[in-house]
Protein backbone atom coordinates (compact mmCIF):
# COMPACT_ATOMS: atom_id res chain seq x y z
CA UNK A 1 0.00 0.00 0.00
CA UNK A 2 1.42 3.39 -0.97
CA UNK A 3 0.70 6.80 0.50
CA UNK A 4 1.99 8.60 -2.57
CA UNK A 5 -0.33 11.15 -4.06
CA UNK A 6 -2.02 10.43 -7.37
CA UNK A 7 -1.72 13.34 -9.79
CA UNK A 8 -4.11 13.45 -12.74
CA UNK A 9 -2.93 15.54 -15.70
CA UNK A 10 -5.72 16.23 -18.17
CA UNK A 11 -5.14 17.06 -21.83
CA UNK A 12 -7.71 19.84 -22.05
CA UNK A 13 -7.49 20.17 -25.82
CA UNK A 14 -8.23 16.47 -26.33
CA UNK A 15 -11.29 16.54 -24.07
CA UNK A 16 -12.74 19.74 -25.53
CA UNK A 17 -12.29 18.75 -29.18
CA UNK A 18 -13.70 15.30 -28.50
CA UNK A 19 -16.66 16.79 -26.67
CA UNK A 20 -17.33 19.25 -29.49
CA UNK A 21 -17.15 16.84 -32.42
CA UNK A 22 -19.17 14.16 -30.62
CA UNK A 23 -22.22 16.41 -30.96
CA UNK A 24 -21.36 18.94 -33.68
CA UNK A 25 -22.18 16.52 -36.50
CA UNK A 26 -25.85 16.71 -35.49
CA UNK A 27 -25.79 20.51 -35.60
CA UNK A 28 -26.70 20.67 -31.90
CA UNK A 29 -24.42 23.40 -30.52
CA UNK A 30 -26.50 23.89 -27.33
CA UNK A 31 -26.59 27.69 -27.66
CA UNK A 32 -27.64 29.49 -24.46
CA UNK A 33 -29.60 32.75 -24.07
CA UNK A 34 -26.39 34.75 -24.60
CA UNK A 35 -25.83 33.10 -27.97
CA UNK A 36 -22.87 31.06 -26.72
CA UNK A 37 -22.47 27.47 -28.00
CA UNK A 38 -21.91 24.98 -25.17
CA UNK A 39 -21.79 21.55 -26.78
CA UNK A 40 -18.00 21.25 -26.44
CA UNK A 41 -18.23 22.37 -22.82
CA UNK A 42 -20.93 19.78 -22.14
CA UNK A 43 -18.71 17.02 -23.53
CA UNK A 44 -15.65 18.42 -21.77
CA UNK A 45 -17.47 18.28 -18.44
CA UNK A 46 -18.54 14.69 -19.08
CA UNK A 47 -14.98 13.58 -19.80
CA UNK A 48 -13.36 15.72 -17.10
CA UNK A 49 -15.66 14.48 -14.34
CA UNK A 50 -15.48 10.89 -15.53
CA UNK A 51 -11.67 10.98 -15.41
CA UNK A 52 -11.74 12.22 -11.82
CA UNK A 53 -14.36 9.63 -10.87
CA UNK A 54 -12.34 6.86 -12.54
CA UNK A 55 -8.81 7.67 -11.36
CA UNK A 56 -9.63 9.18 -7.93
CA UNK A 57 -6.79 11.72 -7.92
CA UNK A 58 -5.44 13.68 -4.98
CA UNK A 59 -4.28 16.42 -7.37
CA UNK A 60 -5.57 17.59 -10.78
CA UNK A 61 -3.91 19.72 -13.49
CA UNK A 62 -5.25 20.67 -16.93
CA UNK A 63 -2.91 21.53 -19.84
CA UNK A 64 -3.69 23.53 -22.98
CA UNK A 65 -2.18 24.68 -26.25
CA UNK A 66 -1.66 28.45 -26.29
CA UNK A 67 -2.08 29.31 -29.95
CA UNK A 68 -1.08 27.38 -33.06
CA UNK A 69 2.55 28.55 -33.40
CA UNK A 70 5.24 26.73 -31.42
CA UNK A 71 8.97 26.11 -31.67
CA UNK A 72 8.19 23.19 -34.00
CA UNK A 73 6.96 25.63 -36.64
CA UNK A 74 10.44 27.16 -36.57
CA UNK A 75 11.95 23.70 -37.08
CA UNK A 76 9.65 22.76 -39.95
CA UNK A 77 7.52 25.30 -41.81
CA UNK A 78 4.86 22.78 -42.79
CA UNK A 79 4.25 21.51 -39.25
CA UNK A 80 0.47 21.11 -38.77
CA UNK A 81 -0.11 23.43 -41.75
CA UNK A 82 -2.66 20.96 -43.11
CA UNK A 83 -5.08 21.62 -40.28
CA UNK A 84 -8.17 23.75 -40.75
CA UNK A 85 -9.02 26.58 -38.39
CA UNK A 86 -11.28 25.42 -35.55
CA UNK A 87 -15.03 25.67 -36.24
CA UNK A 88 -16.42 29.09 -35.35
CA UNK A 89 -18.84 27.51 -32.85
CA UNK A 90 -15.87 26.03 -30.95
CA UNK A 91 -13.79 29.22 -30.69
CA UNK A 92 -15.69 30.86 -27.77
CA UNK A 93 -15.65 27.55 -25.91
CA UNK A 94 -11.84 27.49 -25.49
CA UNK A 95 -11.73 30.24 -22.87
CA UNK A 96 -14.94 29.04 -21.24
CA UNK A 97 -13.48 25.55 -20.81
CA UNK A 98 -10.53 27.10 -18.99
CA UNK A 99 -12.99 29.09 -16.87
CA UNK A 100 -14.70 25.82 -15.94
CA UNK A 101 -11.36 24.34 -14.88
CA UNK A 102 -10.58 27.44 -12.81
CA UNK A 103 -13.99 27.23 -11.15
CA UNK A 104 -13.08 23.69 -10.09
CA UNK A 105 -9.98 25.30 -8.48
CA UNK A 106 -7.78 23.28 -10.84
CA UNK A 107 -4.72 24.97 -12.43
CA UNK A 108 -4.75 25.65 -16.17
CA UNK A 109 -1.23 25.19 -17.53
CA UNK A 110 -0.03 26.39 -20.92
CA UNK A 111 2.97 28.32 -22.25
CA UNK A 112 3.05 30.28 -25.51
CA UNK A 113 5.47 28.66 -27.96
CA UNK A 114 4.96 25.14 -26.61
CA UNK A 115 2.27 22.53 -27.09
CA UNK A 116 0.08 21.13 -24.35
CA UNK A 117 2.00 17.86 -24.87
CA UNK A 118 5.23 19.59 -23.87
CA UNK A 119 3.67 20.99 -20.70
CA UNK A 120 2.22 17.57 -19.88
CA UNK A 121 5.61 15.93 -20.43
CA UNK A 122 7.43 18.53 -18.34
CA UNK A 123 5.00 18.20 -15.43
CA UNK A 124 4.97 14.39 -15.58
CA UNK A 125 8.77 14.21 -15.45
CA UNK A 126 8.98 16.79 -12.66
CA UNK A 127 6.40 15.00 -10.53
CA UNK A 128 7.17 11.31 -11.11
CA UNK A 129 9.75 10.93 -8.34
CA UNK A 130 7.29 11.80 -5.59
CA UNK A 131 3.89 11.13 -7.15
CA UNK A 132 1.99 8.61 -9.21
CA UNK A 133 1.08 10.46 -12.41
CA UNK A 134 -1.77 9.56 -14.76
CA UNK A 135 -2.29 11.48 -18.02
CA UNK A 136 -5.73 11.37 -19.64
CA UNK A 137 -5.61 12.10 -23.38
CA UNK A 138 -6.68 10.90 -26.80
CA UNK A 139 -3.21 11.55 -28.22
CA UNK A 140 -1.06 8.49 -28.90
CA UNK A 141 2.04 10.74 -29.15
CA UNK A 142 2.03 10.97 -25.36
CA UNK A 143 2.76 7.25 -25.05
CA UNK A 144 6.46 8.11 -25.25
CA UNK A 145 6.13 9.51 -21.70
CA UNK A 146 5.27 6.15 -20.10
CA UNK A 147 7.79 5.49 -17.34
CA UNK A 148 8.06 4.47 -13.71
CA UNK A 149 5.22 6.33 -11.95
CA UNK A 150 3.83 7.73 -15.25
CA UNK A 151 0.78 6.07 -16.81
CA UNK A 152 -0.96 7.24 -19.98
CA UNK A 153 -4.73 6.65 -20.20
CA UNK A 154 -5.89 6.84 -23.82
CA UNK A 155 -9.58 7.70 -24.17
CA UNK A 156 -11.47 5.11 -26.18
CA UNK A 157 -14.86 5.25 -27.86
CA UNK A 158 -17.64 5.70 -25.34
CA UNK A 159 -17.36 7.70 -22.16
CA UNK A 160 -15.42 6.07 -19.33
CA UNK A 161 -13.38 3.70 -21.49
CA UNK A 162 -9.60 4.02 -21.22
CA UNK A 163 -6.67 2.04 -22.51
CA UNK A 164 -4.12 2.50 -19.71
CA UNK A 165 -0.46 2.10 -20.61
CA UNK A 166 2.16 1.64 -17.90
CA UNK A 167 5.78 0.56 -17.75
CA UNK A 168 4.78 -3.09 -17.12
CA UNK A 169 2.30 -3.59 -19.98
CA UNK A 170 3.73 -1.24 -22.61
CA UNK A 171 5.86 -3.66 -24.61
CA UNK A 172 3.11 -6.27 -24.62
CA UNK A 173 0.64 -3.72 -26.01
CA UNK A 174 2.87 -1.95 -28.54
CA UNK A 175 5.84 -4.23 -29.27
CA UNK A 176 8.12 -1.27 -28.54
CA UNK A 177 9.50 0.65 -25.59
CA UNK A 178 8.07 4.11 -24.86
CA UNK A 179 11.24 5.81 -26.16
CA UNK A 180 10.87 3.95 -29.45
CA UNK A 181 7.59 5.78 -30.14
CA UNK A 182 9.75 8.77 -31.08
CA UNK A 183 11.83 6.60 -33.42
CA UNK A 184 8.68 5.08 -34.91
CA UNK A 185 7.29 8.49 -35.80
CA UNK A 186 10.67 9.58 -37.10
CA UNK A 187 10.58 6.72 -39.60
CA UNK A 188 6.88 6.92 -40.49
CA UNK A 189 6.26 10.62 -40.17
CA UNK A 190 2.83 11.83 -39.09
CA UNK A 191 0.17 12.81 -41.61
CA UNK A 192 -2.03 14.51 -38.97
CA UNK A 193 0.88 16.75 -37.88
CA UNK A 194 2.06 17.04 -41.49
CA UNK A 195 5.66 15.93 -41.29
CA UNK A 196 7.18 13.41 -43.67
CA UNK A 197 9.39 10.70 -42.15
CA UNK A 198 10.77 8.40 -44.85
CA UNK A 199 8.46 8.25 -47.85
CA UNK A 200 7.14 4.73 -48.37
CA UNK A 201 7.90 3.51 -44.83
CA UNK A 202 4.73 2.58 -42.99
CA UNK A 203 4.11 1.27 -39.49
CA UNK A 204 4.78 -2.38 -40.34
CA UNK A 205 8.21 -1.67 -41.84
CA UNK A 206 9.11 0.83 -39.10
CA UNK A 207 8.19 -1.65 -36.35
CA UNK A 208 10.26 -4.38 -38.00
CA UNK A 209 13.30 -2.10 -38.26
CA UNK A 210 13.03 -0.93 -34.66
CA UNK A 211 12.57 -4.44 -33.31
CA UNK A 212 15.74 -5.39 -35.15
CA UNK A 213 17.87 -2.30 -34.48
CA UNK A 214 16.20 -0.65 -31.44
CA UNK A 215 17.12 2.85 -32.61
CA UNK A 216 17.44 4.82 -35.84
CA UNK A 217 21.09 5.50 -35.03
CA UNK A 218 21.83 1.76 -34.78
CA UNK A 219 20.05 1.23 -38.09
CA UNK A 220 22.03 3.98 -39.79
CA UNK A 221 25.28 2.51 -38.44
CA UNK A 222 24.41 -0.78 -40.15
CA UNK A 223 23.00 0.81 -43.30
CA UNK A 224 25.25 -1.23 -45.62
CA UNK A 225 23.45 -4.41 -44.55
CA UNK A 226 19.98 -3.08 -45.35
CA UNK A 227 18.29 -3.72 -48.66
CA UNK A 228 19.33 -1.50 -51.55
CA UNK A 229 15.87 -0.01 -51.61
CA UNK A 230 16.05 0.99 -47.94
CA UNK A 231 19.57 2.34 -48.35
CA UNK A 232 18.34 4.56 -51.17
CA UNK A 233 15.42 5.78 -49.07
CA UNK A 234 17.71 6.62 -46.15
CA UNK A 235 19.97 8.60 -48.45
CA UNK A 236 17.14 10.38 -50.24
CA UNK A 237 15.13 11.25 -47.12
CA UNK A 238 17.94 11.71 -44.56
CA UNK A 239 16.92 15.28 -43.79
CA UNK A 240 13.23 14.39 -43.48
CA UNK A 241 14.11 11.55 -41.10
CA UNK A 242 16.15 13.80 -38.83
CA UNK A 243 13.60 16.59 -38.67
CA UNK A 244 10.73 14.14 -38.13
CA UNK A 245 12.48 12.59 -35.17
CA UNK A 246 12.94 16.06 -33.62
CA UNK A 247 9.31 16.99 -34.23
CA UNK A 248 8.05 13.73 -32.72
CA UNK A 249 9.86 14.14 -29.42
CA UNK A 250 7.93 15.79 -26.61
CA UNK A 251 9.97 18.56 -25.01
CA UNK A 252 10.12 18.00 -21.24
CA UNK A 253 11.92 21.13 -20.09
CA UNK A 254 9.28 23.79 -20.61
CA UNK A 255 9.99 26.74 -18.25
CA UNK A 256 6.98 26.24 -16.00
CA UNK A 257 6.53 27.86 -12.62
CA UNK A 258 4.26 25.39 -10.91
CA UNK A 259 3.46 24.36 -7.36
CA UNK A 260 1.86 20.97 -6.75
CA UNK A 261 0.02 22.42 -3.75
CA UNK A 262 -2.06 24.51 -6.18
CA UNK A 263 -3.32 21.31 -7.80
CA UNK A 264 -4.79 19.71 -4.66
CA UNK A 265 -8.23 18.41 -5.60
CA UNK A 266 -10.90 20.34 -3.71
CA UNK A 267 -14.31 18.83 -3.08
CA UNK A 268 -15.94 22.20 -2.45
CA UNK A 269 -17.83 22.66 -5.71
CA UNK A 270 -19.93 25.69 -4.78
CA UNK A 271 -18.11 28.02 -7.18
CA UNK A 272 -18.37 25.65 -10.15
CA UNK A 273 -22.05 25.00 -9.36
CA UNK A 274 -22.80 28.72 -9.60
CA UNK A 275 -20.72 29.14 -12.75
CA UNK A 276 -22.41 26.24 -14.55
CA UNK A 277 -25.91 27.24 -13.48
CA UNK A 278 -25.82 31.02 -13.82
CA UNK A 279 -23.05 31.86 -16.29
CA UNK A 280 -23.29 28.92 -18.69
CA UNK A 281 -26.98 28.20 -18.04
CA UNK A 282 -26.62 24.44 -17.64
CA UNK A 283 -29.86 23.46 -15.93
CA UNK A 284 -28.60 20.48 -13.93
CA UNK A 285 -25.01 20.83 -12.70
CA UNK A 286 -25.61 17.86 -10.41
CA UNK A 287 -25.35 15.57 -13.43
CA UNK A 288 -21.59 16.19 -13.10
CA UNK A 289 -21.05 17.35 -9.54
CA UNK A 290 -22.95 14.46 -8.03
CA UNK A 291 -20.45 12.01 -9.49
CA UNK A 292 -17.53 13.85 -7.93
CA UNK A 293 -18.65 13.42 -4.33
CA UNK A 294 -16.88 10.05 -4.36
CA UNK A 295 -13.60 11.49 -5.66
CA UNK A 296 -11.13 11.88 -2.81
Amino acid sequence: MTNKSNVLIIDGMALLFRGFFATAFTGNFMVNSKGIPRNGLFGFLNYFCNAIETFQPTHVICCWDMGSQTFRNDLYKGYKSNRDAPPEELVPQFDLAKDIVSAFQVPNVGIVGYEADDCIGTLAKQLQADHQVTVVTGDQDLLQLVDQQINIAIMKKGQGNYDVFNIDNFYEKRGLTPAQIIELKGLMGDSSDNYPGIKGVGEKTALKLLQQYETIDNMLADKDNLTKGMQNKLDQYAEDLEISRKLAEIYTEVPLTFSIEDALWNKDHSSIHTFLLEDLEFKNPERWLGKLQMAK
